[in-house]
Order: C-alpha cells, then structure tokens, then sequence
C-alpha cells in the first residue's frame, strides 16, 4: 500500500452549523488542491447536516461534546485523535479551539495556527481581561495567528501582545460565480405580496440571535412603513436564518403592525437566489468580524447598509458601494432605507459598484492563495 504523504490539517472549530466561520472553512477544504492537503474536522462540540456541504469524502469529522463531557476529557479526546491522525498542522479558531493547543503539543504535532474570526458575543470590543489572559497563555504554543480583519489583527499585537510579524490577516473569500447578480430581480423565491413591481425588498441573512440585532433592522423598517407615507409603503423586509430569537422577531413584527409587509423564511439552503430577490443588503450587527453574508451580498450587486463596526469598516466605503449607520441607531438607519427608496438611481450605482469591488479584492482564489501560503511555509518545515 502506498504510503500517505500529504499533510494533514486538523482544524478544530466550536461546532460545524451554519454560519460565516464555518462556511469559510468548508470553502477552504472543498477549494484547496486535493493533491497537497488532506483535512479533518474536529468539533468542540456538535455538528449538523452542514458537513454534508463538505464535499471531500476523505474528509472525517468529529463531535466531541464539550459541554456533555466536559473540558478536561475533551483534551483528552484531542490528545488522542492527534495521535491517531498524526497532523501536520492544527489549524484551531476563536477562545473555544484554544483548548485543542496544549493536547495537540503533548501529541507531537509539530505545527499549530491559530485563527480569530470575530468577538465574543461576551466580549464585542475585546475590553475583557479574561479572553486577553488566556489568548496571551497559550500563545507560547501557536506558531501563526491568522486573522479575519484589521480590528482583530489590532486586537492580538496591540492588547494580547503578540508580535506583528506573527499575525496574518486573511480577508474571508466569496465564490463570485456562485454570487452573481441577475438581469434582472427574481421574485419566484418571494410571497406573491412581495413581488409588485414597485416593491423595494429589504433583506439580510444570518443566524437571529442578539449580536446580529435584527431587531434594529425590524425597528427602522416598521417607522419606514409608518412615517413614509406612499413610498414606505413599497418596502418589504425580508430576514433569512433562523436562531433564538426568531420567534420573538416575529411576534414583534406583529406588535409593530408590519407583519403583512415581512417574511421570515427560516434557514434556507438556496441563500444566492434569495439575495438575488433583493434589492438593498442590511447588516445591522453589534459587531462582526469578516461578514461573509456581507461579502456575499456585494458579489451579488447589491448596495449595502451595515453597521460602522469590526470588519464591517473593510468592506463597506460610504457612499460608493453603500453606507454605514452606528449599531442600534433605528433612526439613522431608517433615513437610510428612506433615501434608497427615494433614490433608486443610488441602488443601481452602489449595487454595480459593491459587485465589481467584489471581484476585485474578495474573490474566492484571493483567499484560497493566502491560506495555502500559510500552511506550506509550515509544512515545507516538517
């Protein structure tokens, strides 16, 4: 039998659900040479159906249920899975993956990096004291730190101390092929009250729990409908995902009296033909890192409005390919969406520009090519 030769990266992420993070990852596995690198996964919890997305059949994935079993035998379970899969490289994200470096190193792995791709819904500025301890803590054991964003990468060197030379920012990838606008916007995925041709459809995707604050969005869109008179009256929200506090958004739709006007789709799988019914993206987080729905939206061509926080500062320009408002500011954000149901002249510029800034600096290939850069260097040291 012919001997294994191409290195293994283990990756270690909190859970494989849906999500930017995880959607990222499942891009790098499915798009790097399968000729240079083998993967497995390793969740520190759970995964769901999402895996299946993972389209590498030599590509294991594995629950070890932190919290059932509890954070010392889940060290345990990574210290043998290492030596069972004898890695070249552990690749672990955010506070949780931190628990997977030490075990890695007792196993021999000889390699570890460690990525940061937004804040803890606990921690949105990085202000706590405990996350910056225990970054510094393990940091005798990462080799490389990849981030997602200039404010993360500012996080590291300027308050966990680590040195610039061993930070990497890496921009999240959005497939453009697969994210592209259409001719013309397609209703058929909408109900049939959405689809007037004078309808201007609102829509953001992600998980709704309170870090994404869909509740500003719901807020800003139900005093659109109420103070806008005629042309509010052409507005319709659309919010995608699904999480804690759907249920409750949608009870307050109902209390705002927007309900007729709003649509709560749940989780879908087909998110580029539903961005492709919209014709506005909002973002209006408490905080994010690289938001790849965000990413997803500009290589849709569509204008965005989105919070000025985190990564969303990289992305966006005011005025060009959308616009920023403060996070939980209703009012700034209903001026917004007011002015772009005045101006569709602005959608359409803003839509082609967010398109065309797509393809040119956050293509799929851009990503790839760094962090293929970054795992050779390391695997060319074995």
């Amino acid at each position: 039998m012919k001997q294994e030769t191409r290195p293994l990266i283990l990756h270690v992420i909190h859970h494989l659900r849906t999500g930017g993070l995880e959607n990222g990852l499942v891009n790098l596995i499915n798009h790097l040479p399968e000729s240079r690198f083998r993967h497995a996964v390793a969740c520190v919890e759970d995964f769901s159906d999402f895996r299946l997305r993972v389209t590498r059949s030599d590509t294991p994935v594995i629950a070890l249920h932190r919290s059932r079993i509890g954070v010392w035998r889940l060290r345990q379970g990574i210290f043998h899975l290492c030596r069972q899969l004898r890695p070249t490289i552990v690749h672990s994200r955010n506070q949780s993956g931190l628990d997977a470096l030490l075990p890695a190193r007792l196993a021999g792995v000889r390699h570890c990096i460690h990525g940061e791709h937004g804040w803890d819904v606990r921690d949105l500025n990085g202000e706590r004291i405990k996350p910056v301890l225990l970054r510094r803590m393990h940091s005798p054991l990462i080799d490389r730190y990849i981030t997602v964003s200039s404010d993360l990468r500012n996080y590291l060197v300027q308050r966990v101390r680590i040195a610039s030379e061993r930070v990497t920012q890496i921009i999240n990838g959005v497939d453009t092929e697969h994210f592209c606008p259409s001719s013309l916007r397609s209703r058929q995925f909408l109900p049939e009250r959405f689809a007037g041709p004078d309808a201007m459809v609102i829509g953001t995707v992600g998980r709704i729990q309170a870090v994404k604050d869909q509740e500003t969005l719901l807020r800003a869109f139900a005093k659109l409908v109420r103070d806008g008179a005629q042309t509010g009256s052409r507005a319709r929200l659309v919010i995608v995902g699904d999480g804690p506090l759907r249920e409750n958004l949608i009870r307050l739709a109902d209390s705002l009296g927007v309900s007729a006007l709003t649509w709560f789709p749940g989780s879908v799988s087909n998110v580029a033909e539903m961005l492709r019914t919209f014709d506005l993206f909002v973002l209006p987080s408490l905080a994010e890192g690289i938001s790849n729905t965000l990413l997803e939206a500009m290589a849709s061509g569509l204008p965005l409005v989105a919070t000025a926080t985190g990564g969303n500062l990289e992305l966006v320009e005011d005025g060009v390919n959308g616009q920023l408002f403060v996070p939980g500011d209703v009012d700034a954000l209903t001026r917004l969406l007011s002015r772009y149901l005045a101006e569709p002249a602005m959608l359409s510029a803003q839509g082609s520009n967010a398109r065309a800034m797509a393809v040119r600096r956050f293509s799929l290939p851009t990503m790839l090519a760094g962090y293929q850069a970054v795992y050779e260097e390391f695997c060319d040291q074995r």
